[in-house]
């Protein structure tokens, strides 16, 4: 049986704070020859009470996107949650020991003993800490070693998709048909599809790039395909200035628009509108894109479904569970391909 990443961390969690229990059991085993079972209950509750915070604490370094922060913006938050978790662990073992009857107030209230009470536990969770963020730096080591293969596959692919004979041919004979007629546009459209080639190349240079220089990169590939389509390719759009500085994967949303030419506007006799939209929501910037078409999701080839699977792919491996990526049919004849990403990245 395969052993999971959660499975595989709450035997972690388990084995790791019994073992700690069984140590601390033995040692009170050798100092005394009679162990009541007041003593074996509060080892029990012991344990129990440290899986429970510290999966506590866990669950609040996700939540909180600690390891992302720097070490001095982490080192603090850590500390001060130890030494809380630490004073809470303390003051629930008084209260337990109240309740079985137990409680010696002149000992455990002794400033001495308090202190030692709580920067014991507050230790503990400092090396459980110290353990989760060790695992946490090798485990996004590996993501960045797997992020830099998928980034040369993705180079290859747009290289394939994207500078192809068929794409260069089209590209050129429109510009070739502008010569003539309006040599200043032309010189324009060779000035784009050259940015076009450059970006393409330097995919794997950057993990991820401004919003306003994916953007601009969108607009040429665009404007290219609006001297190839004419009027049969009406282009909209809605992004708003406060997404500019955000940083995103290089060629993401340029891939999804192609996309989105390719096997919705081309199809249609008529032709129809591909809309780009930016914003910020929250802690969150959405990039939604529609196109008139239909997204036949029942039906998926490779050649369709490359660039859709390789975003997927990306995000995933960049953003975890923190980013989302859904295409759609939105209306009878217009798919919605949205992308949420965390904006603090």
């Amino acid at each position: 049986m395969q052993i999971t990443k959660q499975r595989a961390y709450w035997l972690c969690q388990i084995m790791g704070w019994s073992t700690w229990g069984l140590l601390n059991f033995a040692v009170l085993l050798m100092q005394s020859n009679k162990v009541a079972f007041t003593d074996f209950f509060g080892a029990i509750f012991q344990v129990a009470f440290y899986i429970g915070s510290s999966h506590f604490l866990r669950s609040l370094i996700k939540k909180k996107q600690w390891s992302t922060f720097s070490s001095i913006r982490l080192i603090p938050r850590i500390l001060i949650s130890n030494l809380v978790l630490g004073l809470v662990n303390y003051f629930s073992l008084i209260l337990v020991s109240f309740l079985m009857g137990t409680l010696i107030v002149s000992v455990e209230m002794k400033p001495t003993h308090m202190i030692l009470g709580i920067l014991g536990p507050t230790a503990m969770y400092f090396l459980w800490s110290l353990v989760y963020f060790t695992y946490h730096y090798f485990e996004e080591y590996n993501k960045s070693l797997q992020y830099q293969t998928v980034i040369r596959d993705t180079e290859l692919n747009n290289l394939r998709a994207q500078l192809n004979p068929h794409f260069i041919f089209n590209a050129l004979n429109s510009i070739r048909a502008l010569v003539d007629e309006d040599p200043k546009k032309s010189k324009s459209a060779i000035t784009q599809l050259s940015n076009i080639l450059r970006n393409s190349l330097q995919v794997d240079k950057q993990k991820l790039v401004l919003l306003q220089d994916e953007m601009a990169t969108v607009e040429d590939y665009l404007s290219l395909e609006s001297i190839r389509y004419e009027e049969r390719l009406n282009v909209e759009w809605e992004v708003s200035k406060r997404t500019h500085k955000i940083k995103i994967p290089p060629m993401m949303i340029q891939t999804l628009v192609e996309n989105g030419i390719k096997h919705g506007i081309s199809k249609l006799k008529s032709g129809g509108t591909i809309s780009v939209m930016a914003r910020i929501e929250g802690d969150f910037l959405v990039v939604q894109i529609r196109n008139s078409g239909v997204y036949l999701n029942n039906k998926p080839s490779k050649k369709s479904g490359y660039g859709l699977s390789n975003t997927r792919k990306r995000i995933e491996l960049i953003y975890g569970g923190l980013a989302r990526f859904t295409i759609k049919n939105e209306s009878e004849n217009t798919v919605l391909t949205e992308l949420v990403l965390p904006k603090g990245y």
